[in-house]
């Protein structure tokens, strides 16, 4: 159980969404409220796949397998050393959750939701990111939400990242989370 609103050390959660929704952020923040690592998806993207991007040409299956490959990696490691980790990926579709959850089947994920003006406003606001406004609609074509079979959950990206924060961890405490298989 999650006791004096601290997550167990050995949750490894991925927060999603579309590019803008705010993965970053939120995760840093929980990953700090918890007291333990964060680390940004986007850092291990292979250079091809940030030249397509910024070149305003969506990635597809194929340009993603290798890059989820490295972050399922990660997971793993986690997993193994009973270490917590927060990740930030996108992780739009069910196939790609997936191949992350074969690093961790007690993955959990917060998906992070809102509509298309909102995370357009926000993208257009934040500077020196490599995904352009152009990729946002193929972005929103790919996203398959959260299923109820999956261990997660959605939260409207209208709130402040803290309140996010909280919202999860109270989910967590009320699904008895032990961060044990």
């Amino acid at each position: 159980m999650l006791n004096n609103d601290r997550a167990p050390q050995a949750l490894r959660c991925v927060v999603m969404g579309v590019s803008g929704c705010g993965k970053s952020s939120v995760g840093k923040a929980l990953a700090e409220r918890i007291g333990i690592d964060y680390a940004e998806g986007d850092d291990d993207h292979p250079p091809a796949n940030i030249a397509k991007m910024s070149s305003g040409i969506p990635l597809d299956d194929a340009d993603r397998h290798g890059w989820l490959l490295l972050l399922q990696q990660r997971l793993r490691a986690a997993a193994s050393s009973g270490s917590g980790l927060v990740l930030s990926c996108s992780a739009l579709k069910r196939s790609y959750r997936d191949l992350l959850r074969e690093g961790d089947p007690q993955l959990f994920f917060l998906h992070l939701d809102g509509d298309r003006e909102l995370i357009a406003e926000r993208m257009q606001a934040r500077a020196n990111h490599f995904m352009p406004m152009t990729l946002l609609d193929s972005q929103f074509r790919d996203l398959e939400p959260l299923q109820p079979d999956e261990f997660g959950l959605r939260v409207d990206i209208r709130n402040p990242p803290d309140a996010l924060v909280e919202e999860a961890l109270r989910h967590l405490r009320q699904h008895s989370f032990t961060g044990k298989p």
